[in-house]
């Protein structure tokens, strides 16, 4: 009788362990998820002041502009992880081509609002890059907690979802946002 009490008290402690276990790390993977949406919040609110200061020297570059703007709608309205992840690329690309009708414009690259403006977006995409790694560091030890015996029972009987990695375009690509003047 006490060894089935033992048994008994010990699977307990055993499912409390692993339940408290994934409800931290489901709990640190929206954290992460808060953090980058922080960022994507500031690069969103960073890139009318951008379009704007572009646009008083070069208004004929109006598709650029409206490329832009419509990116930035899209990102904005995204859902998963992997839909932000494709709307945010869609926007960097859509920001290559302000910053390549910027130099065409050697008063606009002196322009010292430009440039606060290029600094402060080039210094988000580093935040974000960090949200990002933070992210898919919790997101993969969740994952894995989920898919790894015996955790997956628990995760199982109480219904843990995996969650998706938040993936931009290769780390190269992704360089070519920051153009230096």
């Amino acid at each position: 009788m006490t060894i089935i009490l033992i048994v008994l008290a010990v699977a307990a402690v055993l499912i409390v362990v692993l339940y408290n276990g994934l409800v931290t790390l489901r709990v640190r993977s929206e954290e992460a998820w808060s953090d980058i949406d922080v960022q994507l919040k500031r690069r969103h609110d960073l890139i009318p002041n951008l379009v704007e200061t572009v646009k008083g020297y070069a208004k004929h570059e109006s598709s650029v502009f409206e490329e832009v703007t419509k990116a930035r709608a899209q990102a904005l309205q995204s859902g998963s992880p992997a839909e932000q992840a494709k709307n945010e690329n869609m926007l960097s690309q859509a920001l290559k081509s302000v910053f390549a009708v910027a130099e065409n414009y050697p008063q606009l690259k002196a322009n010292e609002n430009f440039m606060k403006l290029q600094e402060e977006l080039s210094d988000t995409e580093n935040k974000v890059q960090a949200a990002r790694r933070f992210y898919n560091g919790n997101v993969r030890d969740l994952n894995t907690k989920i898919d790894t015996f015996p955790s997956n029972v628990i995760a199982n009987m109480f219904a843990f979802k995996k969650k998706e990695f938040f993936e931009l375009e290769d780390e190269k690509e992704r360089k070519n946002v920051k153009v230096s003047f």
